[in-house]
């Protein structure tokens, strides 16, 4: 064999190894993936179990939802079931945080979260509580800017007990942070609701009939004093009686509404919280909604892992035997 050739051919053989190499790779990555949501979802199922009264809950608005999402597809409202999946995906987030940074979520906390998921998707949206409860959304946005305050509260909680971080708020200013991270989401959300409104062409901030304007605009002298005016009956758009009643507020009355009762939300909690941290953790009321840090003996990921490697597979029985018991 010519020296050409002989070089040629160690060439190649080396091209070979290195396809075989990179092909035997990608191999082990596609199985770690697939090991990996193998322990995902097993860490999953222990978790969803690990509270009878969460796991009853969850069990019952997913079959709820199941139900809904048949029905509207035998009516083929299409934006429907997609709330529908997105519910069922939302349903599982409570039970994936804890999975996956190590949190345990307080039974309460963990319900009411569940409860306000279904409330806002499947009872506000689809079955329109939104528009037969005048309420509906005044009460869930106070809710939402309770549970917000309280999971501000539990990060600058766990990052005052952590022993890795050099933070140690006061009472007082873990009360803020948690007040000042709920009001956050609120506003955030605002934001999203006026970007749905404006680019996508929804109405999620809410109109109200209203009787009263004052605007500047009006004002015939052109200067900056409000000009008032009182007790409007109708409104026309293009020469066309629109039957309200009175004048349309698009969306600024609910938006202000929603920020108000978001932060009546945000205090209540705020001050539960600051007693709570004030009395060193003995308040039973602040101790049902502030999550804390997992113990080993429930890091359901760290166990579904170990009993991969052990090369086992966790049946239902062997599930319920690895969740100790638990107080509710």
């Amino acid at each position: 064999m010519e020296p050409g050739e002989d070089s040629g051919e160690q060439r190649r053989l080396i091209l070979t190894e290195r396809k075989e190499g990179a092909a035997m790779g990608r191999q082990r990555k596609d199985g770690q993936k697939k090991g990996g949501l193998k322990e995902l979802g097993a860490a999953l199922s222990m978790e969803l179990r690990e509270h009878r009264s969460s796991f009853i809950v969850y069990f019952t608005l997913r079959i709820l939802v199941i139900a809904m999402l048949v029905l509207q597809l035998l009516n083929r409202n299409y934006e429907n079931v997609f709330l529908c999946v997105l519910t069922l995906l939302l349903l599982v987030i409570p039970s994936l945080v804890q999975v996956t940074f190590k949190v345990e979520l307080p039974t309460t906390l963990e319900i009411i979260i569940l409860m306000f998921i279904f409330a806002a998707e499947i009872l506000g949206e689809i079955s329109e509580f939104y528009l037969v409860f005048p309420f509906w959304d005044t009460v869930l946005h106070t809710l939402n800017g309770f549970l917000a305050a309280a999971i501000g509260f539990s990060l600058a909680d766990l990052l005052n007990r952590s022993e890795r971080t050099v933070f140690n708020l006061s009472p007082l200013f873990t009360a803020i942070v948690a007040f000042c991270f709920s009001m956050t989401i609120g506003v955030i959300w605002e934001f999203f609701e006026f970007g749905m409104d404006t680019l996508i062409g929804y109405d999620m901030q809410k109109d109200t009939v209203i009787h009263t304007i004052r605007s500047v605009t009006l004002d015939p002298a052109g200067r900056n004093v409000p000009y008032v005016i009182k007790g409007i009956s109708e409104t026309a758009v293009n020469g066309q009686e629109l039957g309200l009643g009175g004048y349309l507020d698009i969306g600024l009355i609910d938006t202000m509404q929603d920020l108000i009762v978001n932060f009546i939300g945000a205090v209540i909690f705020s001050v539960i919280g600051f007693f709570y941290v004030k009395t060193r953790g003995r308040g039973n009321v602040a101790g049902r909604f502030i999550p804390r840090r997992k113990t080993a003996d429930r890091d359901f990921l760290r166990i579904a892992r170990e009993n991969a490697s052990a090369g086992g597979k966790l049946s239902s029985d062997d599930t319920e035997e690895q969740i100790p018991d638990q107080k509710e």
